[in-house]
C-alpha cells in the first residue's frame, strides 16, 4: 500500500490541534494520523479485524471489528518524553457481541456503548450477559431478524443521545435494500420515529453539527446537509468516491472515501458523477472547508486498500500510537496505577 498526502496536512493538523483516525474494514486495520517531533505527518496503523464503526475522544478509542467492540485507553496520562508520541492507546476491553456487522457508533452521556445492529436493523446497547440488547428499532422493521433488511448503518448523535439515523431503504424483508440503493435511503429522527426523508442514495455517517444534520449521499459522492424547512438535502461539496465516515472540527469536515465496489455500489449516480468530472474514484480521507466547500487537505490510498469505513478526529492529540496485537509489544505493555 503506498500512502501519499498532500503538503499542507501536518500544518493544518498543528493549526487546528487535532490528529485524525479512520479504519479500513476491508484490510482490518485501524489508522492512526499525528504529527512528528520534525513537523512530519505521522501514519500509524494497527491490525483490527473488519475494523468498522469508530468513537474517540483524547483519552479513549472505541472500534467495533469481526465479532466484538473493543475499548482503547492512553496509558500515558500526559507524561510523554520530550520528541515522542503524547498518546498511546492500549487495548483494555473487549465485548464480544457475535458478527451483527456492527456500522456506526458512538458513546452515550452516561457512558454506554451505543451502536447500529445492521444484521438486526436496530441500534443496540452491549449486554453483560447477550450479545447486544435492543435500544431503538425503526418503526418500518416489523420484528428483529439477522435479515440485515434496510441496511441501517448511520448513527448521529446530539446531546449525549441517538438523535437520527441512515438506512439504504425501508425495506422490511431480508436483504431487501440492495433493490434500493439508487434512491429510497431514509434518514429517521430517533426520537420520535418520523422520517425525515426517504429521497436519498445510500446515506451514510449522519452527523449533528452547528445545528444541522449533515450526512454523506454516498450514492452521488456528495457532502451536505438537510435543510430543517424542506427536509431536502442541500449538498456542499462533491468527493470522488463512495463516501463513508464523516466528522467535523473547526469548521471543516473530515470526509471518508472508497472505491466504488463493483455490485453493490455499481449503476449509481455517483458514476455519472465521476464521468461528468472526468475523475477517477479515490479511497483516502479529504478535508472540506465548510464555508467555500472546497477540498482543502487530503490523504490518499493506493494499492493494497480500497475500501475505508469510518473516520474521527482526536482533538488537543499531536502524535498517537497504539499497542496491537501481532507484535510482543502487546505481552510487556505494563503500566499500573500507584
Amino acid at each position: 500500500m503506498q500512502i501519499s498526502c498532500s503538503r499542507g496536512l501536518a500544518d493544518w493538523q498543528l493549526r487546528n490541534n487535532v490528529s485524525l483516525a479512520f479504519t479500513s474494514y476491508q484490510t482490518g486495520r485501524l489508522y492512526l494520523v499525528g504529527v512528528d517531533a520534525k513537523g512530519q505527518t505521522a501514519f500509524h496503523e494497527r491490525f483490527l479485524a473488519r475494523a468498522m464503526g469508530l468513537w474517540a475522544d483524547p483519552q479513549r478509542i472505541v472500534v467495533s471489528t469481526l465479532f466484538q467492540v473493543w475499548r482503547f485507553e492512553d496509558v500515558l496520562g500526559g507524561k510523554a518524553a520530550p520528541g515522542t508520541p503524547d498518546r498511546h492507546y492500549v487495548p483494555r476491553v473487549a465485548h464480544t457481541t457475535g458478527d451483527l456487522d456492527i456500522h456506526d457508533i458512538g458513546v452515550m452521556s452516561d457512558g454506554r456503548i451505543v451502536f447500529v445492529n445492521t444484521l438486526f436493523s436496530c441500534l443496540a446497547t452491549l449486554s453483560p450477559t447477550h450479545a447486544f440488547q435492543v435500544y431503538w428499532k425503526p418503526p418500518f422493521i416489523s420484528r428483529l431478524a439477522a435479515e440485515d433488511r434496510c441496511h441501517l448503518n448511520g448513527l448521529a448523535m446530539r446531546d449525549g443521545v441517538p438523535a437520527f439515523v441512515t438506512a439504504t431503504s425501508r425495506s422490511d424483508v431480508v436483504n431487501g435494500w440492495r433493490a434500493r440503493r439508487a434512491e429510497g435511503g431514509t434518514l429517521v429522527d430517533v426520537r420520535n420515529d418520523a422520517i425525515v426523508t426517504e429521497k436519498l442514495s445510500m446515506p451514510h455517517s449522519p452527523r449533528w453539527y452547528d445545528g444541522r444534520v449533515w450526512l454523506l449521499n454516498a450514492g452521488t459522492g456528495h457532502l451536505g446537509f438537510i435543510d430543517p424547512d424542506t427536509n431536502v438535502f442541500q449538498p456542499i461539496a462533491f468527493c470522488p468516491g463512495f463516501l463513508r465516515g464523516l466528522t467535523f472540527h473547526n469548521g471543516h469536515a473530515i470526509v471518508g472515501l472508497s472505491l466504488p465496489r463493483d455490485g453493490s455500489f455499481s449503476g449509481l449516480a455517483l458514476d455519472d458523477e465521476l464521468k461528468k468530472r472526468d475523475a477517477d474514484p479515490w479511497c483516502g480521507v479529504q478535508i472540506v472547508n465548510l464555508l467555500s466547500g472546497d477540498i482543502v487537505e487530503w490523504i490518499k490510498l493506493d494499492g493494497g486498500v480500497s475500501e475505508l469505513f469510518d473516520v474521527t478526529v482526536l482533538p488537543g492529540v499531536r502524535w498517537p500510537v497504539a499497542t496491537g496485537f501481532l507484535t510482543d509489544e502487546i505481552n510487556t505493555a505494563y503500566t499500573f496505577e500507584a
